[in-house]
């Protein structure tokens, strides 16, 4: 079996069409796991749904911002937030009216209840025996800090603890890594969109497994960035500043920058 996996597509159906062309190159796969973040801060947040969901054997997951979506809940920072820090108003402002745009162009196209309907986890045995789970952010949870590299081998377990899986799948961070902790392997996928400097390149994950073992392939891809900022550009993206500094290598880690 060959299983493609992927995470974090952000509403940019350019980066999605140049990731699904480089799985086409590389014999394609039977099966997709898309792991959340389908919609918000790109500038389609439609035309990725559409695709992957016509996609065999797919399965899918939730993200943070799918929740936000739904909820409308919104990241931080908050209104409290707001008050504590007046300079924070104006990404207050940013955020709000993002989700807002995001939500509004869902809501016309039918969309807002599939994303509500989707699951925490998705789980699968491969054929050795590999106990697979795939996830947004960690096991158990769309949100919060996600699997980090600056993360040692003691919170990586605690994260992971209880997963009852051997291999684990996420994405949320936009950082590829690859860890083994206390026999269970973690793997981030990076991210489809909104990449974090330096490597700007897609990123997704490709299975291949049968009865011998598994064996796990992290692949990069590049897209045109430049098309991506037109495309924010043209449909008035309220959050378009933002977005295009991920697009330009601009966005570091939080790690880094604190």
């Amino acid at each position: 079996m060959r299983l493609a996996v992927l995470s974090d597509i952000h509403g940019n159906p350019i980066a999605l069409e140049a990731v699904l062309a480089d799985l086409a190159a590389a014999g394609g796969a039977d099966a997709y796991w898309v792991l959340g973040d389908f919609s918000a801060l790109g500038p389609d947040p439609v035309a990725p749904l559409e695709r992957v969901s016509r996609l065999p054997g797919a399965r899918f997951v939730r993200g943070n911002t799918d929740d936000y979506l739904v909820t409308g809940q919104r990241p931080p920072p908050g209104a409290e937030d707001v008050a504590r820090v007046p300079s924070l108003v104006g990404r207050f402002g940013e955020v709000t009216a993002s989700f807002a745009w995001t939500a509004g162009y869902l809501a016309g196209r039918g969309w807002l209840p599939w994303l509500a309907e989707l699951p925490l986890e998705q789980r699968q045995t491969l054929p050795d025996g590999t106990r697979l789970l795939g996830v947004h952010a960690a096991p158990g949870t769309a949100h919060g800090e996600g699997i980090r590299p600056t993360h040692d081998d003691g919170r990586l377990a605690e994260l992971v603890s209880g997963a009852e899986a051997d291999l684990v799948l996420v994405g949320h961070t936009h950082w590829a890594l690859d860890r083994t902790v206390y026999d269970v392997r973690i793997v981030n996928l990076g991210s489809v969109s909104n990449p974090l400097a330096p490597d700007l390149r897609a990123s997704y994950a490709l299975i291949e497994a049968d009865e011998a073992g598994y064996r796990l392939e992290q692949r990069r891809v590049e897209y045109d960035h430049g098309a991506v900022i037109a495309a924010l550009e043209a449909v008035g993206h309220p959050a378009s500043e933002f977005i295009v500094r991920y697009q330009r290598g601009e966005q570091r880690p939080p790690w880094e920058t604190g």
